[in-house]
């Protein structure tokens, strides 16, 4: 009997579970934080779109989403009504007058086509091409008719270079066209520096002339070297295109670049290192003024003509820059040094 009641005595423990998340324990926060990082992933996604796409493509894609923009077209796909699609159909495109979206090329470059004035200056700068050709033609010609010149041909070399035409007159061996550590030319020299004047005193184009060595070397202690002698050998060329009629404001520059840039650098030593270099320099075509009625902005379409007449700046001299700064090292003086 007094078990029992000792039983009865004994406190009754009830333990309540509380189920369901709670605090740090729970799960709820992987929710909000995968939707924290959705969010940021959609935004960093507009950035980057925002980024890539043109000024172009922005307004073409707000005219899209816009039901009321008067390019959009009125035959709608779907259902029809407000909420209804636009039809990809040629009848029911998305209509504009701005220039498509430039496709990509094979490289993956981004290619537009070209204003008129792009185009204009396109053509100017072949017609210089040309012209550059046909001073080589002349050059040539003028050379062939002359019994002592004829025998020069070796020394004369023409090439157009990303400066302009490049005219030089190198020595050989046995046939140079200065006296060995001279700046006074031979009397052949002078006769073909001559002979280019006549054919280039008429081009509109400034003239860099630039005097070379070989790398033979005076002796140890000399006050006169390399630096000093094809700065004068280049300033006695300037001095012989002026006698035959070359405007002194055509002459942009004189340099002296002793044995710094050699024709053959292989061979330092070689005859044909020792040369002076005539120039034509390309013209800069972005101060021009565009011909009558061109729109300078204005895109053509690819089989479109170029507003302006094919001869136009063909007989008078097309105006030079205002302005060399930046695209050559201009000299103060008459001589310039590297």
């Amino acid at each position: 009997m007094a078990e029992e009641d000792e039983e009865d005595k004994r406190p009754i423990i009830i333990k309540k579970i509380k189920k369901g998340g709670g605090g740090h324990h729970g799960g709820a926060w992987k929710v909000a934080y995968a939707d924290f990082v959705t969010a940021m992933m959609a935004f960093f996604l507009l950035l980057w779109l925002l980024n890539v796409t043109t000024e172009e493509q922005k307004n073409a894609i707000s005219n899209f989403f816009d039901p009321t923009h008067p390019k959009i077209s009125d035959i709608n796909s779907g259902a029809g009504g407000i909420l209804a699609g636009t039809s990809l159909a040629e009848t029911g495109a998305y209509s504009s007058t701005r220039a498509p979206a430039a496709p990509k090329t094979d490289d993956g470059k981004r290619t537009r086509k070209k204003t008129q004035r792009e185009k204009f200056e396109e053509k100017l700068k072949a017609k210089e091409q040309q012209r550059f050709k046909d001073i080589e033609k002349q050059i040539r010609n003028a050379m062939q008719r002359s019994a002592e010149l004829i025998k020069l041909a070796n020394n004369v070399l023409i090439d157009i270079t990303p400066e302009g035409l490049r005219i030089q007159i190198i020595d050989q061996d046995g046939a140079s066209m200065f006296p060995s550590g001279s700046a006074s030319m031979f009397q052949k020299t002078k006769d073909l520096f001559t002979t280019v004047a006549e054919v280039i005193k008429g081009v509109p184009n400034d003239i860099s002339i630039r005097g070379h060595t070989d790398s033979v070397s005076y002796g140890a202690g000399a006050k006169y070297t390399n630096w000093e002698l094809s700065a004068d050998r280049a300033n006695a060329t300037r001095q012989v295109l002026m006698d035959a009629s070359i405007p002194e404001d055509k002459v942009f520059n004189v340099q002296g670049k002793a044995d710094t840039d050699h024709l053959f650098p292989n061979d330092p030593k070689d005859a044909r290192n020792r040369r002076v270099s005539i120039i034509l320099l390309n013209e800069d075509f972005t101060d021009i003024p565009s011909p009558p009625g061109m729109i300078d902005d204005e895109i053509t379409e690819a089989d479109e003509p170029v507003n302006f007449s094919d001869d136009l700046y063909e007989e008078e001299e097309a105006p030079m820059p205002s302005s060399n700064e930046g695209l050559y090292n201009k000299s103060q003086g008459n001589v310039q040094f590297p």
